[in-house]
């Protein structure tokens, strides 16, 4: 049981940094490309379509994986694997934080100026704010996934 837990750990932890990582470097640049009215509605549409069922599911997973495996007794375990868990699951933690206190509300803020005929000032007040966001929870994901890595080895 205990590899099974350690195995979805990183299962989910390296699927959930590669979503990330794949829209820094991919979706928002290309998204950046567009004008303040497409990107604007661009965003929106994605906002709406994210937090489906799989991903909430992926969203949960990665916290619960972890603090699952790390709650399972396992013999042999050194206190070294012990703590890679802990700071791996720490850095998701961390980066649902930042979602949870930083991107959404800026989610929201842009849903909430749909129809006002005012894209440029809310892509102005929400695309370089978000985009910072994203990269420290991209880089607390991959973090996580590298911790838990090397916790399960």
């Amino acid at each position: 049981m205990a590899d099974l837990l350690m195995l979805l750990t990183v299962l989910t932890t390296g699927l959930f940094a590669g979503y990330f990582l794949a829209f820094l470097t991919g979706v928002m640049p290309g998204l950046r490309r567009l004008p303040d009215a497409e990107f604007a509605m661009a965003m929106r549409r994605v906002n709406e379509t994210v937090p489906r069922p799989v991903f909430l599911a992926l969203f949960a997973a990665v916290v619960v994986l972890p603090l699952g495996a790390w709650l399972f007794p396992v013999d042999g375990r050194s206190a070294t694997a012990t703590g890679l868990l802990l700071a791996g699951l720490g850095c998701v933690v961390a980066n649902h934080l930042v979602t949870v206190v930083g991107n959404v509300p800026l989610n929201n803020a842009l849903a909430a100026s749909e129809g006002a005929g005012r894209d440029g000032e809310a892509r102005a007040a929400f695309e370089k704010r978000w985009n910072t966001l994203h990269l420290v929870r991209t880089l607390l994901s991959v973090a996580g996934f590298a911790l838990v890595t090397a916790a399960a080895m």
